[in-house]
């Protein structure tokens, strides 16, 4: 069998709505404009690389910048690219009730699905890589296949369990109280492709006045080597991998790192058995490979 090395890009569609509790500027002027630039400058340039190098893409649309960007959002469908789910206004999961997570994922739901034509996301990235305990279980529930947000392996998709616990440590208390390996969730069968900070755009590149480990002045070149040592090493190592890859019109729709891009994408084409493809081509292709655990929770309508 021919080796079958997976890679794509995840585009995060912040825009506005990473401005409006998440990045700390939802009272500036000029960080909303920032925004603006993401839905009405950065899209349209992104969409112009993909088409450039015949790649299909999987787009994370907020239902804020769905709202909010309509048209380029549109050009974004027409284009043939995947659509997943990124929450409504980027906002953080574990800072919200079990009904707000709900109703966020329910309007999210049908307002992707209406606008593409009835096709419903299949993927899901949690703002900020930010999960809930409830998370993983609101998604089986409502019938997505994979998720796109947790950080247990780097090259290889996997099943996600449903809610791991630990115990943090409490030094206000007996040491043998707080003593307690990790307790592993049930299997399910929602598919996971694993988020990874050092393959993601916005810490290294994008300044943000609230956030202290970023500062938006790396060399794209800095980034360019991080990104093509870790292919390197996996091209080497592992028969098969995936290589999800996260950007945002907001640092990628910028010219200095739409310059890296073009020299990646290039120095990626010169390996053999390599695949771009969506999101959902990588987990269907684990899923189709790795039958899900026995007992498994499915996602809505891959009941076992």
């Amino acid at each position: 069998m021919p080796r079958k090395i997976l890679i794509g890009f995840g585009a995060d569609v912040d825009a506005v709505s990473g401005w409006l509790g998440s990045y700390g500027g939802e009272d500036s002027v000029s960080d909303i404009s920032r925004g603006i630039y993401a839905g009405e400058v950065g899209t349209p340039r992104l969409l112009k690389l993909f088409k450039k190098y015949n790649i299909k893409a999987t787009w994370f649309i907020p239902g804020h910048s769905l709202e909010t960007f309509p048209e380029e959002m549109a050009a974004v469908r027409d284009a043939g690219h995947e659509i997943g789910l990124h929450g409504y206004s980027h906002e953080n999961p574990r800072s919200m009730t079990l009904e707000q997570q709900k109703d966020i994922l329910d309007y999210t739901y049908d307002l992707l699905t209406k606008f593409n034509n009835g096709v419903p996301p299949k993927g899901s990235v949690a703002p900020w890589w930010e999960t809930s305990a409830e998370g993983t279980l609101l998604l089986l529930d409502k019938g997505i296949e994979y998720d796109h947000s947790h950080m247990a392996h780097d090259s290889q998709a996997y099943y996600l369990r449903d809610e791991d616990t630990w115990t943090k440590i409490n030094y206000t208390a007996q040491a043998n109280t707080w003593m307690r390996p990790l307790q592993r969730g049930k299997p399910t069968g929602l598919v996971e492709l694993p988020g990874n900070w050092y393959l993601d755009d916005l810490p290294p590149m994008m300044f943000i006045k609230s956030s202290p480990n970023s500062h938006g002045w790396v060399n794209t070149r800095d980034v360019e080597q991080i990104w093509k040592d870790t292919f390197t090493y996996l091209y080497r190592e592992e028969e098969n991998f995936i290589f999800p890859i996260t950007i945002h019109p907001d640092v990628s729709g910028r010219p200095h790192v739409l310059l890296m891009l073009e020299r990646f994408i290039e120095w990626v084409n010169t390996h053999e058995d390599v695949h771009w493809v969506c999101m959902y081509d990588m987990a269907k292709e684990f899923r189709d490979n790795n039958p899900p655990p026995a007992g498994a929770h499915m996602p809505r309508g891959l009941e076992l």
